[in-house]
């Protein structure tokens, strides 16, 4: 393909990254770095019957003046990254300095918001991860092996989850886990505590907000695993089945290595989707147990007083937090891709 060609072809879609992409994350890292400005405080003196006293009122007009001349706020570099809500450098140190093992250390991490977000989110993400992509291919594999005439029914069960939207599904979910729920009730009867509450425990939360990742998202792995079954080589199964290979001798050896490029993309799409995790956590009302640097987020800018640096800031050390957790595999699909090409 000519030059100028490709240029042609590739410029719609630049041009749509360049808009969509781009300019949208130029955006919020310029916002990071400002600060609303303050508002201009003046004192007038209210004279009644009684007699006068001074008021400290706000200056609309100088305040309004100020925010016209610089919209994007006061420029405060990167203390916003620094300070209590994000990485608290300051406290993280004296915590350093104060604690005499590591286990207290992590403690008082757990006191900061951010730190705390970020415990879970990995946690979710490191679990939920490989956890979906296992259950995922099982269930692929089982639905290649069964009948022609079950497949259909199989794989429609199948991705339910996946249809069902994210808020939506973990709404029914908060719903069954209740005391008065199907799945709460029937936990009850098995502990025989009438007072347990999954709602209760922050372990028990985590454990169910787990389960909600992985069953909502294993459908996603089957999908693709199920489409990369239909292209391994027939030729080389039977070939396998002739020489004596067991059943999982087969899916090791042949099907697993011809699936591999799937697996890591799967990885990919899962990695950056659970380091997102939000429904979750908004549809199960956990945030006094778990929340992740997405609820952070929201709550920023959540509410009357929106603080668009904070959530910008976030936003940003978010954007970090995955190009970190996909780099390593990255690295490794460039070097395959490099040995394939020489």
């Amino acid at each position: 393909m000519k030059h100028r060609t490709f240029f042609w072809f590739f410029a719609p879609t630049a041009l749509a990254m360049l808009i969509f992409i781009a300019a949208p994350i130029v955006s919020v890292v310029l916002q990071s770095f400002f600060t609303p400005h303050e508002a201009v405080l003046i004192e007038v003196e209210n004279c009644g019957p009684f007699g006068c006293q001074i008021e400290t009122t706000i200056d609309q007009d100088a305040t309004a003046a100020i925010r016209g001349e610089k919209p994007l706020g006061r420029f405060v570099g990167g203390s916003i990254y620094l300070d209590r809500g994000h990485l608290a450098t300051t406290e993280v140190a004296a915590a350093w300095r104060g604690s005499d093992s590591m286990g207290a250390f992590f403690d008082e991490l757990g006191d900061l918001p951010f730190y705390r977000a970020i415990g879970f989110t990995l946690v979710y993400t490191f679990t939920v991860t490989p956890l979906l992509i296992i259950l995922g291919f099982a269930i692929a594999v089982g639905v290649n092996s069964l009948h022609k005439r079950l497949k259909g029914l199989a794989i429609f069960f199948s991705l339910l989850p996946f249809i069902v939207t994210p808020l939506v599904g973990s709404l029914i979910m908060f719903w069954m886990i209740d005391s008065r729920g199907i799945l709460g009730s029937a936990l009850q009867w098995m502990a025989d505590d009438p007072t347990l509450s999954l709602k209760a425990s922050t372990s028990l939360t985590w454990i169910m907000l787990i389960v909600y990742g992985v069953w909502h998202s294993a459908p996603f792995a089957f999908v693709v695993f199920y489409a990369g079954l239909q292209t391994v080589p027939q030729d080389t199964l039977e070939s396998a089945q002739i020489d004596g290979a067991s059943r999982w001798q087969q899916i090791r050896y042949v099907v697993l290595p011809h699936l591999m490029p799937l697996v890591t993309f799967v990885a990919l799409i899962q990695l950056m989707d659970n380091f997102r995790v939000f429904e979750p956590i908004f549809g199960f009302s956990a945030q006094a147990h778990a929340t992740s640097l997405s609820w952070i987020i929201f709550s920023d800018l959540n509410g009357e007083t929106r603080q668009l640096s904070a959530a910008a800031t976030t936003s940003v050390l978010t954007i970090i937090g995955v190009a970190i957790l996909l780099m390593p595999v990255l690295v490794r699909t460039w070097r395959d891709f490099r040995g394939g090409a020489h």
